[in-house]
């Protein structure tokens, strides 16, 4: 098996955008496994919509209330957007 590494991204396709007053909640999927996540403190400034590709950025800690992994949200530019506990 291999490992993933802090510097490994992953593309994703934006599959749901949710537009609050100050942040966008961003619902990604990962292409090969299907696999979802939700952050919910995007800039609402960002010009981020249905279909749109971003990254996801995976790196383990320690368990923090049955949460293992910290999963960052990027732009292609390699830009944070946010980031989430799974």
């Amino acid at each position: 098996m291999n490992e993933i590494r802090e510097a490994d991204r992953f593309e994703c396709r934006v599959v749901n955008v949710i537009k609050n007053l100050m942040w966008k909640g961003v619902t990604v999927e990962e292409k090969g496994t299907k696999g979802r996540v939700y952050f919910s403190r995007v800039n609402g400034d960002l010009d981020i919509n249905y279909g749109d590709t971003l990254y996801i950025g995976v790196k383990p800690v320690y368990d923090i209330e049955g949460k293992t992994m910290e999963v960052t949200l990027y732009d292609a530019e390699d830009r944070k957007l946010d980031w989430t506990l799974i």
